[in-house]
């Protein structure tokens, strides 16, 4: 068995603009250098956007799931993800998680609406081999950092920052090919290996929706 997941991966010009903010955001968190605060920072080469998160797989199921899911995608169009905002989850006043994504009014939209039915179409292929659905509605968002310790005080760092308020220019996630992804849990985080790719069709039509 291998752990496994379902991503996109952003374009090298996309990590490094990520890169950038997350080093403005160091310097606005003047609480990190406080003991009982601990933040992981994710590198810019790991950060992907998880479509869904598989775990432990049968190698046998690797092609199986390769065959089902480009049959699944057949028609659906390439298209981008406006990386626009701060977020945390699970709340502002206990964050364990910060991130950059789309805007809410994006999420509400045409594209917000392609993506939702590409999302749909993985789930299906993914549960036709006995994988468990998740469960809750995808949030297109690119992990920045974890908080393993002090999530009150970072919380209350980002809310006196106002960073959460202000929209980011932070590029676009361009999804054009889905990824299935190998992790390796290792003390010095994840290692992540690219097992097979499928590209989504090029063009300018609006695909299923």
């Amino acid at each position: 068995m291998i752990r496994t997941f379902l991503a996109v991966e952003p374009a090298e010009d996309l990590r490094v603009r990520i890169g950038q903010v997350q080093q403005d955001l160091k310097s606005q968190l003047s609480c990190e250098s406080s003991k009982d605060i601990r933040i992981a920072w994710v590198q810019p080469a790991s950060i992907h956007f998880t479509v869904a998160f598989l775990g432990d797989t049968d190698k046998s199921c690797i092609e199986p799931m390769r065959h089902s899911i480009e049959q699944a995608m057949t028609g659906h169009r390439a298209f981008r993800i406006p990386i626009e905002r701060f977020g945390v989850f699970p709340r502002l006043q206990q964050p364990r998680v910060i991130w950059v994504g789309a805007s809410e009014s994006w999420e509400r939209g045409a594209d917000g609406a392609r993506l939702v039915t590409l999302h749909r179409a993985i789930e299906d292929c993914c549960r036709s081999l006995g994988f468990a659905s998740e469960g809750k509605p995808l949030s297109p968002h690119l992990t920045l950092a974890r908080i393993k310790a002090g999530e009150r005080q970072v919380g209350l760092a980002l809310a006196q920052s106002g960073v959460l308020d202000r929209p980011m220019a932070g590029g676009s996630l361009v999804i054009k090919a889905i990824t299935l992804m190998k992790s390796q849990l290792r003390p010095t985080g994840p290692v992540h290996t690219k097992l097979w790719e499928i590209r989504l069709a090029e063009g300018k039509g609006p695909g299923p929706v």
